[in-house]
């Protein structure tokens, strides 16, 4: 008896498909995601010669204090590797907070961490979140990240190293867990 061809080239389809299937599946279950954990400090500067945020809009307009409801502001931050003003710059913080708790102790940031050295040079990280900065520390997420962070996901933890509301001069220290790809 003679086999038939159609039977015999179903039965390789069937049997590829399978084994394409099985590799697939034992593939994509060990696929796990690396962690990161990252220290940064961000200098957040209103005043000075060397200021790097300013606000740009608010209840009196450009001139509106960030410490005011309402009160919008751009930020173009160095951030350095340590909470020293001349540690080693490893990227910038862009992007703006808002104002947005009644009594002007709140602000709403989002803003890209914009790494230009070091091992994550080309890279960056989307951070999102509330900062109520009369805290000791604020949670934030990190909702989205490019190069090395791509399909990112986590949250960090912020804390004011330096504050000087007179001057309105800060460093931040955030401290960050990343799960990615």
């Amino acid at each position: 008896m003679m086999n038939n061809p159609l039977n015999l080239t179903s039965n390789l389809f069937f049997f590829i498909f399978n084994l394409t299937i099985l590799y697939a599946a034992h593939t994509f279950s060990t696929f796990q995601p690396k962690q990161t954990n990252l220290i940064f400090y961000v200098h957040d500067h209103f005043t000075g010669d060397h200021s790097t945020a300013v606000t740009v809009a608010g209840k009196t307009g450009a001139v509106s204090n960030i410490l005011n409801f309402g009160t919008v502001a751009i930020v173009d931050d160095p951030v350095t590797e340590g909470p020293n003003i001349d540690s080693r710059l490893i990227g910038r913080a862009q992007g703006m907070y808002i104002n947005s708790q009644l009594d002007g102790k709140g602000l709403y940031m989002v803003f890209s961490v914009i790494f230009s050295s070091g091992e994550f040079k080309g890279s960056s990280l989307e951070i999102q979140g509330s900062d109520i900065f009369t805290m000791k520390e604020r949670e934030f997420g990190v909702v989205s990240g490019t190069g090395y962070f791509r399909f990112v996901k986590g949250y960090g933890i912020m804390e004011t190293e330096f504050m000087d509301i007179a001057t309105l001069r800060a460093t931040l220290k955030l401290n960050v867990t990343l799960k990615h790809y």
